[in-house]
């Protein structure tokens, strides 16, 4: 089973775009690696899959990305 793109960000599966904007743009200001200097494998870690959430989550991106032939 996959992660739970939606549960990674902290936002319910029905969230819009600017919810789904803002819980990530709140967690990447918080686990980028250059702000993290102390534990900066984790803060690494945690950014990459903070960024796949999102960019699986975002509704557009998805639909762009499904209905493109």
């Amino acid at each position: 089973m996959g992660a739970d793109y939606y549960k990674v960000l902290g936002v319910d599966r029905g969230a819009g775009d600017d919810d789904l904007k803002k819980a990530y743009r709140k967690l990447a200001m918080r686990w980028h690696p250059d702000k993290n200097s102390t534990n900066k494998k984790e803060a690494e870690t945690k950014f990459k899959e903070i960024s796949v959430a999102y960019e699986v989550a975002r509704p557009s991106l998805s639909l762009c990305i499904c209905c493109q032939d």
